[in-house]
């Protein structure tokens, strides 16, 4: 009976007989804290890195920017040319930051072209407006300051300010490299817009026989030209207006 009644006892308590030493005896090892233990295996499962869902992987992946192709990787290589050229200058530009910045590989630049010479003219022949024939607006005048307007508000444009910063900055030896284009691409065909509206003119009675010349054709790139590269001048409205009558009208006027 009293065996019985300790059993009992010890249960209630956790296992340990009443009576027996809170501490067990030296050399006796501890035992487990099950409850502690466990508790604390969880926690650390819990914290344990999981691993990533592979529709969130690709997910991820497909909205991250990738290189760009054709015409979109063109137009980027070609925008961050221009930006390079207006910031930095000619000197500064470089192969490897326009393709760092067009988000693709220098390889991919010097597939399509040799220098950085090459790639700054395709830039500016992409972006920049090609001369178009003025309309007829019943007068030499209005067609001169309409000409000259679209002109100076092309030098206004980011491709405009490429091209004064291009030749604002190179040397002759440098000048050489791009002077076939400025003159095929800008002044050549500005010259021939000119003449056509001097010829109309001498048709109509406002513009004095033989005005429409090349020498005279020339006074409006040359002014242009003279007061960004040498001046460094800032183009405006005003500019415009000074040009046409001060110094247009009185050349060609009957």
């Amino acid at each position: 009976m009293d065996q019985l009644v300790r059993r009992q006892a010890a249960d209630r308590s956790g296992g340990l007989p009443t009576g027996l030493p809170a501490a067990l005896p030296a050399g006796l090892p501890a035992a487990p804290a099950v409850g502690r233990s466990a508790g604390r295996s969880a926690q650390r499962a819990s914290e344990a890195p999981r691993a990533a869902c592979p529709v969130q992987v690709v997910a991820e992946a497909l909205g991250r920017p990738g290189r760009r192709r054709g015409r979109e990787l063109e137009a980027a290589i070609f925008e961050a040319a221009l930006d390079q050229l207006t910031s930095g200058g000619f000197a500064r530009l470089t192969m490897e930051g326009v393709a760092g910045a067009a988000r693709t590989g220098k390889a991919a630049l010097y597939r399509r072209w040799a220098s950085k010479v090459e790639l700054v003219i395709d830039a500016l022949d992409s972006t920049l407006p090609r001369p178009t024939d003025t309309p007829a607006l019943g007068s030499a005048r209005a067609e001169l300051h309409y000409l000259v307007e679209s002109f100076v508000s092309v030098a206004s444009s980011r491709a405009g300010g490429a091209v004064s910063a291009l030749m604002a900055e190179l040397d002759h030896d440098q000048a050489e490299l791009f002077k076939d284009f400025i003159a095929q691409r800008m002044l050549e065909p500005t010259k021939a817009v000119i003449l056509a509206i001097l010829r109309r003119g001498a048709e109509r009675g406002d513009v004095r026989p033989g005005a429409a010349t090349p020498l005279v054709a020339d006074v409006v790139p040359a002014m242009l030209l003279y007061r960004v590269k040498v001046c460094g001048c800032r183009i405006g409205p005003e500019f415009v207006d000074q040009l046409v009558d001060e110094v247009l009208v009185p050349l060609i006027r009957p």
